[in-house]
């Protein structure tokens, strides 16, 4: 499971002329991409570093701070680029094993108490973000 994590002023996803997702205030944008050997075992370890990273401002998390998330599915995570021109999607889930982890993890945030908005699973987004810092990481698990 992989996930790159920005902190962000305020983003959003639309899905046509209709907003899926938004936070307006200091937050974390979380685009998150399921591997191909990804299981549930790892969905509570991926929800806990998510909403326990200490990458807000002054070193603070989103469970410290109460502050929001918006998780977006983003399975080009995995596009493998060593070889050739065109992005091999090999190692991603297919669509039919990746949603259930990435409902999963959102589940798993809110169960913990973490605001969260989502995208839509498989929709063409359109992901608007303001980057604060700018701040971005990759966090695996």
């Amino acid at each position: 499971m992989r996930a790159v994590v920005a902190r962000v002023t305020e983003a959003s996803v639309t899905v046509g002329d209709e907003v899926t997702g938004a936070i307006d205030e200091p937050g974390l944008l979380v685009l998150l991409g399921i591997h191909v050997d990804d299981e549930m075992s790892k969905v509570a370890t991926m929800a806990r570093k998510l909403h326990e990273a200490r990458i807000l401002r002054d070193e603070e998390s989103c469970a410290t701070t109460g502050a929001p998330l918006l998780v977006v599915s983003q399975f080009t995570l995995y596009g493998d680029t060593r070889k050739g021109r065109r992005p091999s999607w090999t190692a991603a889930a297919r669509p039919e094993a990746a949603e259930p982890l990435v409902t999963a993890v959102v589940d798993a945030l809110r169960e913990r108490g973490a605001r969260v908005e989502t995208g839509r699973f498989g929709a063409m987004m359109a992901v608007r973000s303001v980057n604060d810092g700018p701040f971005t990481l990759l966090l695996e698990v």
